[in-house]
């Protein structure tokens, strides 16, 4: 019985060696192929010694007493824990950053440091410390910038040593105590109240400006006008009293003749018989006979006595001009409602309405008067001279 079962014995024994020997094979070579991928460096050791740096691919090393130290050749990003710090105007403050940073030199993080990322954070937490109980409570909150640079500074030179380059440093949050915060706020809102109280302030300064400065144009306009249309006004009359005058005086003629015959009449119709004769009865009765001929009747070669004006006096007048001169009171009378709107809405939305000063309107306006009254008087002298008449 026991003869046959000697050989399933033996046929056990070897299939176990023989899988104890598969298993350290694939054990071997697990353990003397080392793969790098494009973004890593390995330090190699072999038994302690340090043999090199792999570069990226397949690489055949010594089984089993052999050690590869993988570093990633990108840019990592490090957390820096939140840290409290006292400023140097004794404000207690927290702040977070991030630290950026790449290995440039595997060789010097493999025996320089002992894990170079926990080093670096380290330091960052304490250079963060460091610059803000350098700085005031204002320049921490307002100087982002200053401090990213001066903790990337302090890193630089301790990082080189090992390797490591500092690429950025980034701090995300500031934060002050919260009774520092209520302070700052309750600060804030009275400088927003001051300001708003000093905005509102200048609206109501510059409304009563342009409002007062509306009403100073409506007036100077207003009182222009008036001076204008009583300027007008005394051209008429002096015109009217001189068309007056020299009618009366055309007709005077007319009238001297009428009451002669009058009075003829009422002698005849007398009844005395004794009559007194005026000594220009004969050129009383001939000038009368001259009117009821007509007046387009030529006695001795001379013609009888008209209405018409001399030369000088419708010069005077303008008579001839008349139509140019109804033309130009009426441009000057016309008002543009247009322009006066435009100009009404550019005062009242605060912009510039193109007028200086005061001064300067009337000025120019009363220019335009005696330019305009030149033009219709013929002078300020012939003005003066048909109203002497």
């Amino acid at each position: 019985m026991f003869p046959a079962l000697a050989p399933l014995q033996i046929g056990g024994i070897i299939g176990f060696v023989t899988v104890i020997f598969l298993l350290l094979a694939i054990a071997l070579v697990y353990s003397s192929v080392v793969i790098i991928r494009p973004y890593q460096k390995g330090a190699y050791t072999v038994l302690g010694t340090y043999r090199g740096i792999l570069d990226q691919g397949i690489h055949f090393i010594y089984p089993f007493v052999s050690d590869v130290t993988r570093f990633d050749m990108r840019t990592q990003t490090l957390d820096v824990p939140r840290q409290e710090a006292i400023t140097r105007d004794n404000s207690p403050v927290t702040a977070d950053a991030v630290v950026y940073i790449k290995v440039m030199d595997p060789k010097k993080a493999f025996l320089e440091v002992d894990n170079y990322e926990r080093a670096v954070s380290n330091l960052a937490q304490t250079t963060l410390r460091a610059v803000l109980g350098d700085m005031e409570l204002d320049d921490t909150l307002n100087k982002r910038q200053e401090i990213n640079a001066r903790i990337r500074k302090e890193l630089d030179e301790p990082t080189d040593e090992w390797g490591v380059r500092v690429e950025s440093v980034e701090v995300r949050e500031v934060n002050p105590s919260k009774d520092v915060q209520q302070a700052m706020e309750q600060q804030t809102s009275a400088e927003r109240k001051r300001r708003a109280m000093i905005l509102e302030a200048q609206g109501e300064r510059r409304s009563a400006i342009e409002t007062a400065e509306g009403d100073k144009q409506s007036n100077i306009i207003r009182a222009q006008g008036e001076k204008q249309s009583q300027i007008l006004e005394a051209q008429g009359d002096a015109i009217s009293t001189v068309l007056r005058a020299k009618s009366a005086e055309s007709m005077g003629e007319r009238a001297v003749i009428d009451k002669g015959m009058e009075t003829l009449a009422e002698i005849g119709g007398s009844e005395s018989t004794t009559f007194i004769l005026p000594q220009e009865l004969t050129s009383l009765v001939g000038r009368y006979g001259k009117h009821l001929t007509g007046s387009d009747i030529k006695e001795n070669g001379h013609v009888l006595d008209g209405l018409d004006f001399d030369e000088e006096t419708r010069e005077m007048l303008g008579l001839d001009d008349i139509e140019e001169i109804l033309g130009q009171i009426d441009e000057e009378a016309e008002v543009d409602v247009e322009a006066m709107e435009q100009e009404a809405q550019k005062i009242k939305h605060g912009e510039d309405s193109g007028v200086d000063s005061a001064d300067e309107v009337i000025e120019q306006m009363d220019a335009e008067i005696d330019g305009g009254q030149t033009d219709i008087a013929g002078g300020p002298e012939e003005s003066d001279t048909a109203e002497d008449q």
